[in-house]
């Protein structure tokens, strides 16, 4: 891959892209029956049973995407570029516009390429088309055109998506945070992460030691929603059809426990992996990389400081980074993003697992930070509409990661619904407490990002204000269940697991923190079934016992085990219940 050149502007224009000069693709892959993206030659002048027929299918790819739907217009089914004329392509978005329009969806025009044929001796070229800015020799040229349908679901405030941002220290995790959310760059000495950070002790040093989650909005029409033109956090849930939810985690080696809990209790749909540009993969880079890779998040790669970087500085850099993906247990290639369609090219290639879209960007002059923006704007969430619907169904289960305890309201509880719906006055059941058992709450009132609602569904993060419970110890781990259904509460339970490295053998009596889901607890390894003994790469079946007291695990949940340098992945396959 060839360097970087000429960083000293805060234009992208400035980054030599070493995709820049390949030549645009003949064709996308074939149509999938499933998913939100449908293909379509062209759209003029349907009958009205033909529209029914288009609004229908727009209906059900929204459904697909959960409210968003991309369309590739000018393509045929099996994927080839054929492009249509300019007043082809008005009179197919004329019917677009009015499919949307029916389903009160809304149309924002991601990109317009203008293709040649064989015939023709002119590169292919990608280029944005303006309104009434078409020259004669490119408007007898077909088009191929993008296009983004975005209806919020009825049942739903906007849509929402949960990105971790994991990194090594002082790589400019939570300034990347500040200048996306707050919509203004650094001035160079940390001024942007000053709104991230949650305790003095972070201002001071600059590390980030806890949890913290910032939220940035995208309008119907795609453009970012950010603290600089709404100053509140309701102003912008609010007014925004799409919700970024960041979750920003710690890097220190020190706080490594606080950034498994955000990866397993959080539930990111997407991770960010932030690289200085200026000190490349370095300290805890390669283990939040493997972390998320266990649990299978998508990954994204972020270059910051490329403003303080040599050429030579980021060329090797960019080595190190596409070593560290195409390495084992990842095998993932690189596709570096210099430009818009490259931003929107990349969704595809994310969801596809084969590939890490990369980043460049810099804080400071903002280089990058709109194709950032672009990228997010329509990347779609990571779990399919089937599974969300079928998790909707299930009795509801909403995970504790928070308690708070206020004078006026009482007891209050973050977290995630896991599963099932909750309304507000919902009576409900808090547990396991010491002795396993649950005790009768009712929910008294709920809110998200800070705003009053009535109803949480299956995926979605929400506080809860709780009545009954003042005289219980309701702590991280627990959760809210129905009286009859809550999950399996044990001491002992018996998974699959992984030893991903230790300094010699764990044999009986190991003892570790265990962390699944939102619990985390030190457990001691009871039994190793038909060994004495496990080493680095071993696989085997074990059986683990909570130190302290009992708590909710269902098989099939994820497993991450660390103590010091010790580190292993693996499944729960049974629990003993208590």
């Amino acid at each position: 891959m060839e360097s970087f050149v000429g960083l000293s502007g805060p234009s992208n224009q400035d980054l030599e892209s070493p995709l820049a000069s390949d030549p645009i693709p003949d064709s996308l892959p074939p149509e999938a029956a499933e998913g939100n993206v449908e293909y379509k030659l062209k759209l003029i002048n349907p009958s009205q049973s033909r529209l029914e027929h288009l609004v229908t299918q727009m209906k059900w790819r929204l459904r697909e995407g959960q409210g968003e739907a991309i369309y590739e217009i000018g393509v045929d089914d099996g994927g080839t570029l054929v492009g249509l004329c300019e007043l082809e392509m008005d009179a197919s978005m004329k019917t677009l516009y009015l499919m949307a329009d029916k389903l009160g969806a809304s149309i924002n025009i991601l990109r317009e390429q203008m293709i040649t044929g064989e015939s023709d001796l002119t590169p292919r070229k990608v280029t944005e088309k303006k309104e009434n800015d078409v020259s004669d020799n490119q408007s007898n040229r077909p088009f191929h055109g993008q296009v983004l349908i975005r209806k919020v679901p009825d049942d739903q405030q906007s849509i929402e998506i949960r990105v971790a941002v994991l990194g090594n220290t002082d790589v400019g995790k939570s300034t990347l945070l500040g200048v996306l959310t707050q919509g203004d760059m650094d001035n160079g000495h940390g001024s942007a992460r000053l709104n991230v950070f949650r305790h003095l002790h972070e201002v001071r040093t600059g590390r980030t030691s806890s949890i913290s989650c910032e939220i940035l909005g995208f309008s119907s029409s795609g453009c970012p929603l950010t603290y600089n033109t709404f100053y509140t956090a309701e102003d912008i849930y609010d007014h925004a059809t799409k919700l970024i939810t960041f979750i920003d985690l710690a890097g220190h080696q020190k706080y490594m426990r606080v950034t498994v809990c955000g990866l397993t209790g959080h539930s990111p749909h997407f991770a960010l992996l932030v690289v200085s540009a200026v000190t490349g993969v370095a300290g805890t880079t390669k283990e939040h990389l493997g972390l998320a890779l266990a649990l299978g998040v998508p990954i994204v790669v972020v270059v910051n400081k490329v403003d303080l970087a040599s050429t030579y500085m980021l060329q090797q850099t960019r080595h190190q980074v596409e070593d560290l993906l195409k390495g084992p247990g990842c095998k993932k290639a690189c596709f570096y993003v210099e430009c818009v369609d490259d931003a929107y090219g990349a969704v595809s290639m994310l969801i596809s697992g084969n590939v890490a879209p990369v980043f460049s960007v810099s804080c400071v002059s903002g280089i990058g930070i709109d194709l950032l923006y672009a990228f997010l704007n329509v990347i779609p969430p990571s779990i399919s509409v089937k599974e969300k619907e079928r998790l909707i169904q299930l009795p509801n289960e909403f995970q504790i990661d928070e308690t708070f305890r206020l004078s006026d309201v009482g007891i209050v509880v973050g977290g995630l619904l896991t599963q099932g719906i909750i309304k507000e006055g919902d009576s409900t059941s808090v547990g396991p407490l010491e002795d396993g058992s649950f005790f009768p709450v009712k929910i008294t009132s709920i809110h998200r990002h800070k705003t009053p609602c009535r109803v949480v569904r299956a995926g979605e993060s929400a506080t809860l204000a709780l009545a009954g419970c003042q005289n219980i110890n309701i702590r991280k781990g627990m959760v809210l269940a129905n009286f009859n259904s809550h999950p399996p509460v044990c001491q002992f339970f018996q998974a699959q697991i992984n030893l991903l490295f230790h300094t010699g053998l764990i044999t009986s009596g190991f003892q570790t923190t265990v962390h699944i889901g939102n619990v985390r607890q030190t457990a001691t390894l009871v039994k190793i079934m038909g060994n004495k003994s496990l080493a680095t790469n071993d696989k085997g079946t074990v059986i683990f016992r909570f130190m302290k007291q009992p708590e909710c695990v269902r098989p099939g949940a994820q497993l991450l085990f660390r103590e010091g340098r010790t580190k292993g992945i693996g499944q729960v396959t049974q629990v003993f219940q208590f």
